[in-house]
């Protein structure tokens, strides 16, 4: 029996990998959580642990009999030196078999972001890894720009009009629950993309065609943006991350695709008409009824 820990295990990665692995045989789960299990955690009956990446005195009770661990970079830590090192020297001291990190295509060719700076940390380390470097996720919609989709039926974002290979975080977490079990990926780096290559305006025709509602690009500045999203009370460590990756997009490197996934995963990538009516029309509706 296989134990695996999954850290950000009620995020748009973490909870669908815990489904599937928890409906794996051979296959034990134990999911760190920050706050108290979801109603479908509970439902689940997997072994909950608390967590924090901030909090030394939660990595032993989480790591304790843990063969591997699966875990992405929350979005508000921004000093891996400080957030992530002093969890991943306990990783290592527990002889930890695998780490799946969910990292950024692109990151090999940008040492200033988070996700590069983490990748070092656990090559230094000497830890047994499979990082995973998906293109920007089709989730970004609902979570990071989900205000403006609600209220405004826009996509405000400073992406200019430049492409990016969007991909569902459901077929993030489909790879990662093979790379958590086939040796072949062990040491491995894998670019990660949806299907198609679109800008935000595509992306706003296809989820007007979709959901049968007018959507919006309306592709603010970056200064704009970052001064909005400050207003906003979103904490500037994050907001200059999010213009980071915008600027790697608005230079091209956002637009690639590659077949790994469909080779992972073993079936095609979900589409941006999978996501607008399984996730986006779902929120929507929540949303009016939140009115």
């Amino acid at each position: 029996m296989t134990k695996i820990l999954v850290l950000g295990s009620t995020g748009n990665i973490g909870w669908p990998l815990v489904q599937i692995l928890a409906n794996t045989t051979g296959i034990s789960v134990r999911a760190g959580i920050f706050n108290q299990p979801t109603p479908a955690m509970q439902q689940l009956d997997v072994d909950t642990v608390k967590f924090d990446f901030l909090k030394a005195d939660t990595f032993g009770p989480a790591l304790q009999e843990i063969d591997k661990v699966f875990f992405v970079r929350p979005p508000q830590l921004a000093d891996p030196e400080h957030d992530m090192l002093p969890f991943l020297k306990a990783v290592k001291a527990h002889r930890i078999q695998q780490v799946v990190f969910v990292s950024l295509m692109g990151v090999e060719k940008n040492p200033m972001v988070p996700h590069r700076k983490i990748e070092k940390m656990i090559v230094d380390l000497d830890i047994p890894h499979t990082f995973l470097r998906p293109s920007f996720f089709m989730q970004n919609l609902i979570t990071s720009h989900g205000e403006d989709l609600k209220m405004r039926h826009d996509l405000f974002i400073p992406a200019g009009h430049a492409r990016t290979s969007f991909i569902d975080c459901r077929d993030i977490a489909a790879a990662a629950a093979v790379a958590l079990q086939d040796p072949q990926y062990l040491g491995q780096a894998l670019t990660l993309t949806g299907p198609e290559s679109l800008t935000y305006n595509q992306v706003a025709e296809k989820l007007s065609a979709k959901l049968g509602q007018t959507f919006t690009y309306s592709h603010p500045g970056l200064l704009h943006f970052r001064h909005v999203m400050l207003q906003r009370g979103i904490k500037k460590e994050f907001v200059n991350v999010m213009v980071m990756l915008y600027v790697i997009t608005r230079l091209g490197n956002a637009k690639q695709t590659t077949d790994t996934l469909a080779k992972v995963i073993n079936r095609p990538p979900l589409t941006i008409e999978n996501f607008a009516m399984d996730e986006v029309a779902p929120f929507l509706k929540t949303s009016q009824n939140e009115k």
